[in-house]
């Protein structure tokens, strides 16, 4: 795993350099929301940084892992979210604006993707339709239904991360974080060695992009990174049967959620913002935070987090063992 990990991290050290001079030498730049007022220098920063974190998970991933079925649903949901949030990167670039694939489209490849991963956990990686209540020693069996949960923990994964990208590093390092976890809890799980791969494998190249992408960044990830990232922490869970203990691991992408949530309740319900700006990480980017300050203080959180997950999933291996 950590050999793994290493591989993919070096590959991305390696080939980002390269990558950021052929985009820069397209202008294939970053557009900025009219209403980020701060963050219109960045205009133009290259994005799609999300290829190269793919390629360089993928590659040592195929040449280490025994590519059993559980892992290669990691690694195809991995790379058929990455395709979908490219098509959505090339649109603005292309069209020179903040807004890429209509909604319908979105929704559409996100069933698609949805329902190829539930066809590989249930069929080929033999994963129950059934959900664990972690860290409750208790379960509820979906059934057929189970393709919808799946679809809901997909959605609410890859927007979550997509929300949580708006400040360099921030979400590099904190899915760095959460696939830290992951790799803990693939390593005490009996039979998850390749999934420990992938875990490991997704984490060295998110931590080889974050080289390059924090502050300032020289790269964005872009949708490209954001729903491939999204998408494999998603594909984990539900391969490990950590779904509902994912609101915990990924609490920090919950967090971020919950500030868009809350803010346009507010605003359409009684005509007030709770937040200068949503996401909450633009809130204090606005109340005069310096983005390092962000970073780091939601980086501690997220450890915070994925720390307690751990715990957690760790006491549920022991009350099913006794």
């Amino acid at each position: 795993m950590l050999i793994a990990a290493s591989a993919s991290l070096l590959l991305c050290l390696f080939l980002s350099p390269r990558f950021i001079v052929f985009l820069r030498g397209r202008a294939f730049g970053q557009e900025i929301r009219e209403e980020l007022i701060l963050h219109h220098g960045k205009r133009g920063t290259p994005t799609m940084g999300g290829i190269v974190i793919v390629i360089a998970f993928a590659v040592p991933y195929l040449i280490l892992s025994g590519r059993d079925a559980r892992s290669l649903g990691v690694f195809a949901a991995v790379v058929a979210c990455a395709a979908l949030g490219f098509g959505d990167d090339y649109l603005k670039i292309r069209h020179r604006r903040a807004l890429g694939l209509r909604a319908r489209a979105k929704l559409l490849g996100t069933i698609v993707v949805s329902v190829m991963l539930w066809f590989i956990a249930t069929h080929w990686g033999h994963v129950s339709s059934s959900v664990s209540l972690r860290p409750f020693h208790g379960h509820i069996d979906l059934g057929p239904f189970f393709v919808v949960f799946v679809y809901l923990v997909v959605t609410a994964t890859t927007n979550a991360v997509n929300l949580t990208d708006g400040i360099d590093g921030l979400a590099a390092g904190c899915v760095a974080i959460a696939l830290v976890t992951y790799m803990a809890i693939t390593f005490v799980t009996r039979g998850s060695h390749d999934l420990e791969l992938a875990a490991g494998c997704l984490c060295g190249a998110t931590i080889g992009f974050l080289w390059f992408n924090c502050s300032p960044a020289s790269v964005f990830m872009g949708d490209t990174g954001a729903l491939a990232l999204g998408g494999g922490i998603a594909a984990l869970a539900i391969m490990t049967d950590t779904e509902i203990l994912l609101v915990v691991i990924g609490g920090i992408f919950v967090l971020e959620t919950l500030s868009v949530i809350i803010q346009v309740v507010s605003f359409k319900r009684w005509g007030r913002r709770v937040f200068k700006i949503a996401p909450i990480h633009h809130h204090f980017a606005m109340d005069a935070w310096s983005e390092t300050a962000i970073m780091l203080r939601f980086w501690i959180v997220a450890g915070a987090f994925g720390a307690v997950g751990f715990v957690l999933y760790q006491h549920s291996i022991r009350v099913v063992t006794h």
